[in-house]
């Protein structure tokens, strides 16, 4: 019982890792980017995801033993909406897009 015990808690302890490498990540891509890019893509200001992602990382620091909570996940939540959604348009008007293959334009 005490080897279950103790494998839940390096899934958990790996789970608040990886959460808050991802919150941090995220937290450092929104505060390099130009703030008048955020206002091309035609998404929220740069203080308003750098406060959101910056939130999201010390909730994910508080929580980094007890990620599974209503807390931890609305954290990870706010990280990954900006790695879907607002990175990707920041990329696009930075001329960093993906939108061109190995030899060129799609």
């Amino acid at each position: 019982m005490h080897l279950i015990s103790s494998a839940q808690s390096l899934i958990v302890l790996v789970l608040g890792v990886v959460a808050l490498g991802l919150e941090v990540f995220a937290l450092v891509d929104a505060a390099r980017h130009r703030p008048d890019a955020y206002v091309a893509a035609g998404k929220r200001t740069k203080q308003f995801w750098t406060i959101v992602t910056g939130l999201a990382a010390l909730v994910g620091f508080v929580f980094l033993f007890s990620p599974l909570n209503l807390l931890g996940i609305l954290a990870v939540v706010a990280a990954a909406v900006y790695l879907a959604d607002v990175r990707p348009a920041l990329q696009q008007v930075s001329g960093r897009g993906s939108s061109s293959g190995p030899y060129g334009p799609w």
